[in-house]
């Protein structure tokens, strides 16, 4: 089962797997602009991963540019497990026009399927204007454009309580090693440093994934991405060793290791930001923020903060990203209004209409960052765009399924794993290379 990170279900749990209903809403999944204009009668159906929240955001997108174009929208909420959803309905001769791909991996499976257009000349020099090169890099394959990265999740972020911080007398820390020693004077004055999302084993290949680019540096990064470098290489076992120091330290995780192998991601945020905190901070992305503000009701900024992921051991501090790539299908029924759609997403104003209704940020550097509700956010967005190049893709989205992006197998159960018994890096080191070699040769 492929993982979404980036979606959190709030609210609407049903997902629609077919493509004449929609997931959640009015039951009505039909957004129109006036019919006189240049797609008037056209109908684009973009399938994609989101449901609650999102939806609803991403379809104010879709009426923007129904309004501005005439066409007609339709969004289907496709599950987890997009590749496999669209699949089948390429086959059953009931493509989608538009697809928001939520993993590298996944785009490139697509291409190489042969499932997609190439982008257009026009939304091709938007990317090269307004966005950082290494957009373009993960939308293409062999050097082909099929991807526009419309939303990014930025996955460097440290969130935590101030007023947990200010009673211990702790500020932000610029470094993992004053991050831990923070963690030791938070939970001196009472509560756990950390809530860690042990039972998602997506948190911890994120928690990896950080230490790894700040430490061994993005070439390395790169080459461990790609398997070019073997998982047994000894800057992966530095890294293991680097993030064992926290998992070890039963002082700094809220309910020790076995609390935070029985703690989701929610659940997480919960023990920080919840009506009974039990720790001072949770590592992950931007999304945190929506959790605490919409389960929890904390006001970003003033109840929820977050600093930048420390720099380790004298590396650059990361900037560790995720995000949903649109792509035109070639067996959709109305590809050329799906291609218009992708040149509108391209631009800075699409981008304003879901960053002005929240959960959103964007790699499009022409975006005024006005245009973000609150000054957390604004700064989310500022750090993810100013990173330019540096930025690196979410290594396991990278990665084959089998290897970065299934429960109980892979990636995620062997740094559970790890998280359990964290003695053995070199052992852990080998068991992944022998998980990721299957799966690369798969």
């Amino acid at each position: 089962m492929m993982r979404r990170r980036t979606t959190l279900l709030t609210g609407c749990t049903a997902l629609a797997l077919t493509f004449g209903a929609t997931a959640c809403g009015s039951g009505d999944p039909v957004s129109a602009g006036g019919g006189d204009k240049a797609l008037g009668g056209q109908t684009v159906t973009v399938a994609g991963v989101w449901s609650g929240s999102e939806q609803k955001n991403f379809q104010k997108v879709l009426d923007a540019f129904a309004e501005k174009t005439g066409a007609q929208t339709r969004f289907v909420s496709t599950g987890d497990n997009v590749s496999t959803v669209v699949g089948s309905k390429i086959e059953g001769g009931n493509a989608p026009d538009v697809v928001m791909v939520p993993q590298v991996g996944v785009l490139q499976q697509f291409a190489e399927n042969g499932w997609l257009k190439q982008l257009s000349g026009t939304t091709e020099k938007a990317v090269d204007t307004n966005f950082a090169p290494v957009w373009k890099t993960y939308g293409s394959v062999d050097g082909t454009l099929y991807g526009l990265y419309f939303k990014a999740a930025h996955k460097s972020t440290v969130w935590y309580s101030p007023d947990a911080l200010a009673q211990a007398g702790v500020e932000p820390p610029t470094t993992y090693d004053d991050l831990l020693k923070a963690g030791h004077t938070v939970s001196d004055s009472g509560l756990a440093a950390f809530a860690v999302a042990g039972q998602d084993g997506w948190t911890l290949t994120d928690w990896f994934e950080n230490i790894y680019l700040s430490q061994a540096g993005p070439e390395k990064y790169d080459a461990l991405a790609t398997h070019e470098l073997k998982w047994t290489d000894p800057s992966v076992v530095e890294a293991l060793t680097t993030l064992g120091k926290l998992f070890k330290d039963r002082q700094l995780l809220a309910g020790g290791q076995k609390g935070a192998l029985n703690t989701d991601f929610p659940g997480s945020v919960e023990k920080v930001f919840g009506p009974k905190p039990e720790a001072g901070m949770v590592y992950e992305g931007d999304f945190v923020a929506g959790v605490a503000k919409d389960q929890f009701g904390k006001s970003i900024g003033k109840d929820a903060n977050f600093f930048p992921f420390p720099a380790v051991g004298g590396g650059e501090a990361p900037v560790v990203s995720g995000g949903d790539a649109a792509v035109v299908l070639k067996d959709g029924k109305n590809s050329k209004a799906g291609m218009a759609l992708l040149e509108y997403l391209a631009t800075p104003e699409a981008a304003a209409v879901w960053a002005e209704a929240g959960g959103f940020l964007s790699p499009n550097k022409k975006l005024d960052l006005a245009s973000y509700g609150d000054d957390v956010t604004r700064a989310t967005a500022k750090s993810l765009v100013d990173a330019g190049d540096s930025v690196r893709f979410d290594m396991s989205d990278q990665a084959p399924a089998a290897f970065g992006g299934t429960k109980g197998a892979g990636e995620w159960k062997l740094l559970q794993d790890f998280l359990r018994d964290p003695s053995d890096p070199k052992a852990t080191a080998a068991a992944l290379e022998a998980a990721a070699a299957k799966a690369y040769k798969g």
